[in-house]
């Protein structure tokens, strides 16, 4: 099936890392989230070139799996909560100008792990420093 052929790639996709981190290192649950992002994206890419390419068969394929990853990752954060936790990292760490858009990014993503594209989160961090 289409469920067990996803899940097959993605568990040889972690033991690799897995490996590639050493003997006795194990994955941990944010390092796994990142791989299933990851594989998410391509999967969105896939398909938006599918359909520039007037593929319907891969985009049906590549939406079927799309959907059983996603089933596997956190439920996305809502913009409200993204900026909430956005300025709740701005009072931890004082940022203020578009300057430390580096440092409040490395403080809100580890937060985030998964749960909303980075590409959202710096679009409301851009905002917030703004302001």
């Amino acid at each position: 099936t289409v469920k067990t052929s996803i899940l097959r790639f993605l568990l040889s996709k972690i033991r690799n890392n897995q490996i590639a981190k050493g003997k006795g290192n194990l994955l941990t649950d944010e390092e796994i989230l990142k791989e299933i992002s990851a594989e998410v994206r391509r999967h969105a890419e896939s398909i938006e070139f599918a359909q520039k390419g007037k593929r319907a068969d891969l985009v049906d394929k590549e939406k079927a799996e799309l959907a059983i990853l996603e089933s596997y990752l956190p439920e996305k954060l809502s913009q409200k909560e993204i900026s909430k936790m956005v300025e709740d990292a701005i009072s931890e760490t004082g940022a203020k100008t578009s300057a430390d858009f580096g440092k409040l990014m490395g403080a809100v993503m580890p937060k985030i792990a998964g749960r909303a594209e980075g590409a959202t989160v710096a679009e409301i961090v851009k905002k917030e420093l703004v302001q």
